[in-house]
């Protein structure tokens, strides 16, 4: 550091001299170093014109402090010289869209505070729109399309700006709330505290964002039906397969006729929602009332199948595989096919499709794998419980016969017979050696069960639950046992502090185990309550409307 400003008060020219193998200069290199103080030096020894000077990309300064989340090396390069701001380098690209690209939103928001938006071209403003949404950072993306809200319209080598920005956010089902505006307390951290990055702010400003862009492209572009059919798969069928139920809510209720809308396959959103487990998607087929009837009765054009025939179908997608583990993803599938039952026709049940086969024939073929996965699932499961459970038992057993304290040499009565933490150390090691010999129990009934379809949708996920949830009873009774025993035993007043060490010790146990196993649980009784009833778990009204009859679109 000294070297180079020694160097450069003997030689100040060449502080504008080309350095590297893509013609940067000694500002450049220190911009892509991120030296503050270095960068402050040579700007010191630079004129305004110096700064312009780029790579043989076309990069200046800026273009490379784009890059970065430092915001104050550009305010230092905009200060000395704010023409930077709308130099292209050889890509066509200014500062903003390196920003926007890089998705570093202090500092897209700092360059487009400074950059002139009137002097920004249709393209340069669609591109900034999309690569904000890219990044999900949608205040930025809501911003521009306020200012500049015929950028909806504008023309892309993929369509119009709005109908892309549509598509990208249908693509984001997680990105989505379901709050249409922004509080008084939102709009103020999003005005006065910019940097602060809350999800939950961006998700309200992200449905705010749809809502806009369906609106500036419904009213603005005169070939709305004609854009929006023409292709196979539109947004509500983009929205459906990855189960973005929140931009599918918005776009129905300003525009009801969606809901009937089919794909070049004759399938509608609820054909490809029971075709790819999207059940929030499903769900809004009961807001529909009666008319739930008339789209059930669509039959698929390619295969000739209906919507029994598509929840018959094994569902292989990612998303599916990290929510339903082992035995539950049995019970998930036969869930679907339950609940697309009571819907269709019962005719429906025996209708074959194209392949020849009737929906419960597809079922068993195509789940054969998942069947077989499962059953290797619960047998590893159910042997590694049950060693757990069995040591838990034979522990509570010797413990039983083993008094802490002993027993009284002339009653023969126990030592601690009055103490309240000796009653608490029965209680708790009958609790354990209970729980545990249930959870034997109910893992032996797993182990010998013949794993046909009725087992897996009846006696196996309920018999998994009540084995699991005994054998985490079992550890906290074993636990809470041993703590008691050892307060019991422990009668030395020179370490005092030793009982409490050993609570603590004790407590990380439970924690940890709580911790590992609580998610498990809960998400099988969550699995098992929505096979039980087949209804959803929470109930809400999605619409503000009612949604169209087949009678009243025609």
């Amino acid at each position: 550091m000294r070297a180079v400003q020694d160097f450069l008060k003997e030689d100040p020219h060449y502080v504008r001299a080309p350095i590297s193998k893509d013609q940067g200069t000694a500002l450049h290199n220190a911009v892509v170093a991120e030296n503050t103080t270095l960068i402050k030096e040579l700007l010191k020894l630079m004129t305004p014109e110096d700064l312009k000077l780029t790579t043989t990309k076309g990069a200046t300064a800026l273009h490379i402090a784009a890059q970065s989340k430092k915001v104050i090396i550009a305010e230092q390069l905009v200060k000395i010289n704010n023409e930077q701001l709308l130099i292209r380098d050889s890509d066509g690209n200014i500062p903003l869209h390196i920003a926007a690209y890089h998705g570093h939103r202090n500092m897209i928001w700092y360059l487009i505070s400074e950059t002139p938006f009137d002097k920004l071209t249709a393209n340069d403003r669609t591109k900034l729109l999309l690569d904000s949404i890219c990044n999900d950072i949608y205040d930025i993306a809501l911003q521009i399309l306020q200012m500049d809200p015929s950028i909806a319209t504008v023309d892309t080598s993929d369509g119009p700006c709005g109908w892309r920005a549509l598509e990208m956010l249908a693509k984001k089902p997680s990105a989505i709330g379901s709050e249409s505006r922004l509080s008084f307390w939102k709009r103020f951290l999003n005005t006065w505290f910019k940097g602060i990055y809350n999800k939950v702010l961006m998700k309200t400003l992200a449905h705010q964002l749809v809502e806009d862009l369906w609106e500036k492209v419904r009213t603005q572009d005169k070939q709305f039906s004609s854009n929006l059919f023409q292709y196979r798969e539109t947004l509500i069928f983009k929205a459906a397969k990855v189960g973005n139920v929140e931009f599918l809510i918005i776009l129905i209720q300003s525009y009801p006729d969606l809901i009937w809308q089919l794909d070049g396959d004759n399938m509608s959103l609820f054909h490809i929602a029971i075709l790819y487990r999207k059940e929030s998607v499903f769900n809004l087929i009961h807001e529909i009332g009666t008319n739930k009837y008339c789209l059930a009765s669509i039959i698929t054009s390619e295969k000739k199948e209906n919507m029994l025939h598509l929840a018959s179908r094994f569902s292989d997608h990612e998303d599916e595989k990290n929510i339903v583990l082992g035995a539950f993803r049995m019970l998930w599938e036969l869930w679907w096919f339950k609940e697309i039952k009571e819907i269709v026709p019962p005719s429906y049940s025996s209708l074959k499709n194209k392949e020849g086969r009737t929906p419960q024939e597809l079922f068993k073929m195509t789940h054969r794998t998942c069947k077989k996965d499962s059953e290797k699932w619960i047998k590893e499961t159910t042997q590694n419980c049950m060693v757990v459970a069995t040591l838990i038992a034979a522990v509570a057993f010797a413990a039983a016969f083993t008094i802490p304290g002993g027993n009284n040499q002339e009653t023969g009565t126990p030592i601690f017979l009055r103490s309240n933490l000796f009653t608490l150390f029965l209680l708790s090691d009958a609790m354990a050696m209970v729980t545990s010999s249930t959870s034997i129990l109910a893992f032996m009934s797993m182990f010998m069960s013949r794993y046909t379809e009725e087992d897996f949708s009846e006696s196996i996920p309920s018999t998994f639950l009540i084995g699991l949830s005994a054998l985490f009873m079992s550890i906290l009774s074993m636990l809470v046992a041993f703590c008691t025993a050892f307060f019991l035993m422990d009668n030395s007043v020179r370490a005092p502090r030793v009982p409490i060490v050993v609570l603590g010790l004790v407590s990380i146990s439970i924690t940890s185990l709580v911790l590992l196993q609580f998610d498990l649980l809960v998400d099988g009784f969550l699995h098992l309550y929505k096979y039980i009833f087949r209804s959803p778990l929470i109930e809400r009204r999605l619409f503000k409307r009612k949604m169209p009859t087949r009678n009243e679109k025609e």
